[in-house]
Formats: C-alpha cells, sequence, structure tokens
C-alpha cells in the first residue's frame, strides 16, 4: 500500500509527472518501431528459428525484440553496449583514455564521444554478421536478397545501412529518455523489450496448460528476485577516515566515512559476456560442417550440436566462464576508479592501511573476497534455464536470467530516481 501511495504523491506533483508519461511516451515509439521489419523480411520464418533455437533469445532480448520481427530495430541498442564494454576494457591499457578518465566530467564526456563514434562501425558489423548468422540458422530465406555479389549487392547494403539508423534511432531515443524522463535510457529501452515478451512466453504454458510447471517456475523466479536484490543491494564498507587540515583559523576534515564495495559490481554484463562467447563457435562451426573432412566436420557438428543442444556440458562451460568473467570485469572497473591514488591526493585512509600500494592490495583482496558471493550467484542464474526445464519440463522461460537481471536492476534503479525526488518534497518514499 505504501508504494501504490508514494506512486500516487509522484503523479501528483507535475514535473514528476511529465517525466513518467514521458518515459511511457519513449516505450511506446520505441515498439511500434521495433514491429517495423526490414523490407523483403519473411518475419514468421524468423519467429519459427527464434522458437527452435533458445539460445538466440540473448539477441532479441537486447535488441528489444528487434530479432523476432526482423525489424529496422534488429540490433536495438546492443552496437553501443558493444562499443562501451570496448572502451571500459581498453581505458586501463591506452595512455590516452586514462587521460581522459582523470579529467572529470569533461573527460567523461569525450570518451562517451568515442562511444558513440565506434558505435557506428561496429553496428554495421554487427548487422552483417546477425543477419548472415540467423540466414545460416535458418532452412528457408530470411531475406528476398542478401549478399555482396550481383542483384543482391545494393539491397544488403541499403538493409545494412537501415538497421544501423535503427540502431542510432535508438540511441536517441534512449538519450531523450535519459535526459527528460526517468531512469537510464539504454537500460530502459531494454527493459521495455524484455517485459513486452513476457505475455508470448506465458502464452506456452497456458497452452499447454502446464500448471505444475508454471507455479515451480513462478516459485524459482520469485526466490530468483529475492537473491537478485539482495546481491544487487550488497556492499562492505570499507571505513575512510580523513586527516585533519589547518588553514588559518579554520579546521578542514576528520571526517569519517566509507568506501561502498559492492557484491556484484559487474552487473549483467558476465552473463552477456560469456553467452556471446559460447555462441561463437556454433557459428564458425557452421561454415566447417559442410567440408568433405569427415573430422573436421565431425568436430564442428559435435561443437554446433553442444551449443545448440545445451547438454550438461555447454551449461558447465556457461557457469564457469560467467564466474570468471565476473572476477575480470569487477577488476577492470576497480582499476579504472583508482580509489587508493585518489584517498591518498585528499588526505584520506584506511585505519591500520598504509596509504599507496597498500590500500590498493588491501582493497583489492576485499573485493576478490566478497566477489566470489556475486560471481557463484551469478553462475547460479546463468543455470536458471536449466534448472527451469528439468523442474517444468518447458523450454520456453518467461523471462531470461540476463533479462531478470536487467529488469530488477532498472526496476531498483528507477524506484532509487523516483525516492529521491519524492524525498525533495518531503513525501514517503518507494524504498524503507
Amino acid at each position: 500500500m505504501e508504494t501504490i501511495q508514494a506512486v500516487i504523491n509522484a503523479f501528483k506533483l507535475p514535473d514528476l509527472r511529465r517525466k513518467i508519461l514521458f518515459t511511457l511516451g519513449i516505450l511506446v515509439v520505441y515498439r511500434l518501431a521495433a514491429h517495423i521489419p526490414v523490407p523483403g523480411a519473411d518475419v514468421a520464418a524468423v519467429r519459427e528459428l527464434l522458437r527452435g533455437t533458445p539460445f538466440l533469445g540473448l539477441l532479441n532480448m537486447l535488441s528489444g525484440g528487434g530479432i523476432s520481427n526482423f525489424s529496422v530495430m534488429l540490433m536495438g541498442v546492443y552496437p553501443y553496449i558493444t562499443a562501451s564494454i570496448i572502451l571500459q576494457v581498453l581505458t586501463p591499457l591506452v595512455p590516452r583514455l586514462q587521460e581522459l578518465a582523470k579529467e572529470g566530467e569533461a573527460g567523461r564526456n569525450r570518451i562517451n564521444q568515442y562511444t558513440y563514434l565506434l558505435t557506428v562501425p561496429l553496428a554495421f558489423l554487427q548487422g552483417w554478421g546477425q543477419i548472415s548468422a540467423l540466414i545460416s540458422f535458418s532452412n528457408v530465406p530470411l531475406l528476398t536478397h542478401w549478399g555482396f555479389g550481383g542483384e543482391a549487392l545494393l539491397p544488403t547494403i541499403a538493409t545494412l545501412f537501415t538497421v544501423t539508423a535503427g540502431t542510432m534511432f535508438a540511441l536517441w531515443l534512449a538519450e531523450r529518455i535519459t535526459e527528460q524522463g526517468i531512469g537510464n535510457g539504454t537500460s530502459i529501452i531494454i527493459f521495455g523489450g524484455i517485459v513486452a515478451d513476457i505475455p508470448f512466453n506465458l502464452q506456452s504454458y497456458v497452452v499447454a496448460q502446464n500448471w505444475p510447471g508454471l507455479l515451480a517456475f513462478v516459485a524459482i523466479v520469485a526466490a530468483t528476485v529475492v537473491g537478485i536484490v539482495l546481491i544487487y543491494e550488497g556492499q562492505r564498507r570499507v571505513p575512510v577516515q580523513y586527516g585533519k587540515r589547518v588553514r588559518g583559523m579554520k579546521v578542514y576534515g576528520g571526517q569519517s566515512t566509507h568506501i561502498p564495495l559492492r557484491v556484484n559490481s559487474a552487473g549483467m554484463i558476465p552473463l552477456i559476456f560469456a553467452q556471446s562467447l559460447l555462441l561463437l563457435p556454433s557459428f564458425v562451426a557452421q561454415y566447417f560442417m559442410g567440408l568433405g573432412n569427415p573430422f573436421i566436420a565431425g568436430v564442428a557438428q559435435a561443437m554446433f550440436d553442444m551449443v545448440n543442444g545445451q547438454g550438461l556440458g555447454y551449461w558447465l562451460i556457461y557457469f564457469l566462464m560467467v564466474v570468471g568473467f565476473t572476477y575480470f570485469y569487477t577488476d577492470v572497473v576497480f582499476q579504472q576508479q583508482n580509489i587508493p591514488e585518489t584517498l591518498q591526493r585528499q588526505g584520506g585512509f584506511i585505519p591500520g592501511i598504509r596509504p599507496g600500494p597498500r590500500t590498493q592490495e588491501y582493497l583489492t583482496r576485499v573485493l576478490h573476497r566478497i566477489t566470489l558471493v556475486g560471481a557463484l550467484f551469478l553462475g547460479t542464474v546463468a543455470l536458471l534455464p536449466f534448472f527451469t526445464q528439468a523442474f517444468t519440463q518447458q523450454q520456453a522461460l518467461l523471462i531470461a536470467p540476463t533479462g531478470l537481471l536487467i529488469v530488477v536492476g532498472v526496476v531498483l534503479d528507477t524506484m532509487k530516481q523516483l525516492e529521491a525526488q519524492l524525498l525533495m518534497r518531503h513525501y514517503e518514499g518507494f524504498l524503507k
């Protein structure tokens, strides 16, 4: 009841009501655009392909449902996410990017410009790779013309420019949400696509009348959501003390605070990393399965069957990759923050720990210990489809594990933003 009352209070505020309605309006525009198919596309064949190839659902989720309609929004904001990850990984390795990262708001804006510039060629390349992969998996033509030879050349280039323009339009909509709406625009766009697919997935349970399976699935998802919230909000608070500084007749500093080290600093990125990397062998195997060499063709077929069949070996490799990528991405993000140097420059220190390298070693050790909990939890969430199918005997999931993390994270972040808006006006908030 308190949450409902808080929503009512939010709508009573004209500026906050305008932001909420603006965000919903942008989502409606995106969903309408996601239903505009690419000229010459066989939408029915694409949907049948997605039903027969479960792991392609990740790409469809990140596109906001664009793949299921073979729409102009085929890739959604996924190329921008890829570009962001690439620059995050490169920042500690490239001196120029390191300098920009230390220049505050101006440096971050410049890195953001680089991200947008990188998004355009990535969108073009990913559009070609994604459409080619879909066509290679299908037994029927998904596009009337596709290829770089003969009369298919111009239609192919036009299609690639169309889906690239769709990505940039999706980014423009996401920016409008970030600037004038509520929440992070990129996350909200993906969130809208995930939620929109839930009714269609629910239909498979209803048609099959698998009520025990549906109840078991709801119980699994409910327990997972509780765990995601606890891990998402979990943090280790490392105490920090600032020394006193005397300037003239005034004394500065001397206060105590803490560094919040999150249990899961990587979010859903390790799941995307791991699943994208697992897709690669399947795509490569497509080109070797038709070779005349029986040994190479057999190895390629085994690789394809492992990914497409999603057997026990697939899930074990997936779990280990998620755990490994969680540590990798957490270390990359932590190194970019450069907390020990910032503390030393501002006169702060951790009680009992010397500033400089000792502080770096201590924080790294603490971060690795708490990341173990987050990594194992993310690995368990990655195995959610395996457990769900075992208990419900149903292939379709109402929401994928990565999607579940995104949905919970977006809801929590949006609630916190609304909480801040309401607290400024002395209203009771969402979170206690």
